[in-house]
């Protein structure tokens, strides 16, 4: 018996897989999907955009180098990571087709944001991550088995069993990490709501004959939207309130009339290569643990892909779970642990459907969607506008209420760095969580000792210590107690101790 079985070997599959063999646990990941490799995960149609949040989480466990090199990437996310303050994003993004100014991101309303190589997003394809999170889960002991299609889940008080024609895979714990269309979540009877879509979307890989008649970028129109990131790429959105039959793939006569009508041209397609569609269907389970199944990433939460956000959120649900089933599995977690994965990661998975359905409203073609896209379009030109959209799409708004007023708390920690060169995320690779104390006597020595297996203990003075004397953090990143210039050693153990378990001596 494993001690646990993720069904899916997508990135968030993968990603998870990594965090449990990093923290000694026996995993096997069931992939329905003869191979890894396919067309729609390479270049092009397998391009997605990873927030600052999910390039800090390969960052924080040593992958980042692979990361950028699989991903074509030479010129490194995080800008000057030396310099002794942040510099503007080089990018934000796009809110319902309309692109934003990343110079107008107003970084003094950012007091955490520090100097990383992590700190801004960057474009990768599906088939580079995977491929690397594969690796990485094979170098941790991970089992991987490709053409394995889960068919049953069966569950007991003491674990469960995935199952597979006649092949039965029992494990402490099911994870369902199978996508949008996921086979766990309907099998162990998770509940799913939602709203159905207002429109279909196709992106493809086409020869266009008179390719001038289409602007590059991103287009709204009075018809839908299209974007054409590059020669040949195109995306477009039809709000036809979903009608395509998805099950069917779309025929170059019907792409063509599709892309003439959001286009308006009378452009002329040649040979599709590639071409597939997608809905803002946008659905959530009610929760993200039944007994002994959990689910993360598509599997708990569909919705539009446009703005990239279902890939970033997946990997922050694994990100989240990883270590908490790691503790519960190896007996020290805390009570009601691993409830607080979905206590802290619904509101987030429920608040990206909400800016995925503005969206929508916002491109609608018709007088009431052009009207929210004025006003949106005047927002999002302010500073404060900007900087809003900014922090939403980089993960840097998140804050999990865990029941303290200082601001630090329930955020994702900044790059704190000792003057020895040190940095939190060179601290993080072991998957354990880092006390770092930056008081003159090192005052928490002796507490942290007691959670020695569970944490790292770093001390010194810090470049910029964002005038904290001492900071906790989880090893998702998450910020659990935070200490001005002289730390409290009671409330250090008490943090320690609600999230981390008892003391090991």
């Amino acid at each position: 018996m494993h001690d646990v079985v993720i069904v899916g070997a997508g990135p968030v599959g993968l990603f998870l897989a990594c965090e449990l063999g990093l923290a000694g646990c026996s995993v096997l990941v069931l992939e329905r999907e003869p191979e890894l490799h396919s067309p729609f995960k390479a270049k092009l149609l397998g391009t997605r955009g990873l927030s600052a949040a999910s390039v800090e989480a390969f960052y924080r466990r040593g992958m980042l180098h692979q990361l950028l090199t699989a991903s074509g990437v030479h010129d490194d996310p995080g800008a000057d990571p030396d310099a002794p303050e942040p510099s503007p994003p080089r990018g934000v993004g796009h809110f319902a087709g309309m692109v934003l100014d990343p110079a107008q991101v107003d970084v003094t309303a950012l007091p955490y944001r520090l100097p990383s190589p992590a700190m801004e997003g960057m474009l990768t394809y599906l088939e580079a991550v995977e491929t690397l999170l594969s690796e990485q889960a094979s170098q941790l002991g991970v089992e991987i088995r490709h053409g394995v299609t889960v068919s049953g889940i069966a569950q007991n008080d003491e674990g469960a069993v995935a199952q597979a024609g006649e092949h039965e895979y029992a494990a402490r714990w099911v994870v369902g990490c199978d996508g949008g269309r996921s086979a766990v979540r309907g099998l162990a009877g998770f509940e799913f709501v939602g709203t159905e879509p207002q429109f279909t979307g196709y992106t493809m890989h086409a020869t266009v004959a008179d390719s001038e008649m289409l602007r590059s970028g991103i287009n709204l129109t009075p018809t839908g939207m299209y974007l054409q990131p590059s020669e040949g790429h195109i995306g477009m959105v039809d709000f036809d309130g979903g009608a395509f039959d998805r099950s069917q793939q779309p025929t170059r006569d019907h792409l063509q009339a599709v892309l003439r009508r959001v286009s308006g041209t009378d452009v002329t397609l040649g040979d599709v290569h590639l071409a597939s569609s997608f809905t803002d269907r946008a659905m959530q389970t009610t929760t993200y643990r039944r007994g002994r199944v959990l689910l993360a990433g598509d599997a708990a939460h569909i919705h539009s892909p446009l703005g990239g956000q279902g890939l970033n959120t997946g990997i922050g649900d694994a990100m989240n779970l990883g270590w908490k089933l790691a503790a519960t599995v190896h007996g020290y977690a805390p009570d009601g642990l691993l409830d607080t994965y979905t206590r802290e990661r619904h509101p987030i998975g429920a608040g990206v459907l909400d800016w995925s359905r503005a969206q929508v409203v916002a491109m609608r073609p018709d007088p009431h969607g052009q009207a929210v896209q004025g006003v949106v379009r005047d927002l999002i030109g302010t500073r404060d506008g900007t900087t809003y959209v900014f922090e939403r799409m980089s993960g840097s708004s998140i804050r999990y209420d865990l029941g303290s007023e200082h601001p630090l708390v329930g955020r994702n920690a900044p790059d704190l760095r000792l003057e020895n060169g040190t940095r939190l995320g060179d601290l993080m690779r072991d998957g354990r969580g880092v006390a770092l104390d930056f008081s003159t006597d090192r005052c928490l020595r002796g507490s942290a000792m007691g959670w020695e297996g569970r944490m790292r203990y770093a001390a010194g003075p810090a470049r910029n210590d964002l005038g904290l004397g001492a900071v906790l953090v989880r090893p998702d990143g998450i910020v659990v107690w935070a200490g001005d210039r002289v730390p409290d050693r009671e409330a250090f153990e008490r943090a320690a101790g609600h999230w981390f378990g008892s003391p090991e001596i």
